[in-house]
């Protein structure tokens, strides 16, 4: 058998239009703390103690172009894990009252008949987030 090269995700990287409503939305709604950052670049690092993300601003946000899950290859979505049932519901709560997040998928089950919950939505700039409890 082939050992494993590696050992999880170590960060993820999001491109975003507009840097302070995305760090906003990781820390105001989520909970994140900045952890760092790169001024000229410019970049955000938001971390909730589990995962890092790298939230970068697009270099010309007027003329990016939005990512199309079905037609791009890269990320289709990006999936943060809640503790329980209770966690998610808490943050359906914050993240559905945001004013700028679009609901894509309400919580329920991840497939039929699985205890696993889960919800979708589109945060602001565009990029699709999925909370998801333990898978059982």
């Amino acid at each position: 058998m082939t050992a494993k090269l590696t050992c999880g995700v170590h960060h993820v990287g999001l491109t975003v239009p507009d840097l302070e409503q995305a760090r906003a939305f990781f820390c105001d709604v989520l909970g994140f703390e900045v952890v760092g950052g790169v001024p000229d670049y410019p970049a955000v690092f938001v971390s909730d103690g589990g995962v890092l993300l790298t939230l970068w601003r697009a270099a010309d946000p007027m003329t990016a172009r939005a990512f199309d899950r079905r037609a791009n290859i890269g990320l289709h979505h990006l999936s943060l894990a809640v503790a329980d049932d209770g966690a998610l519901d808490e943050a359906w709560k914050k993240v559905s009252a945001h004013p700028e997040v679009i609901v894509d998928v309400a919580p329920g089950p991840i497939r039929p008949g699985s205890p696993t919950r889960h919800f979708l939505v589109f945060i602001p700039g565009g990029i699709r987030l999925e909370l998801a409890t333990p898978f059982a």
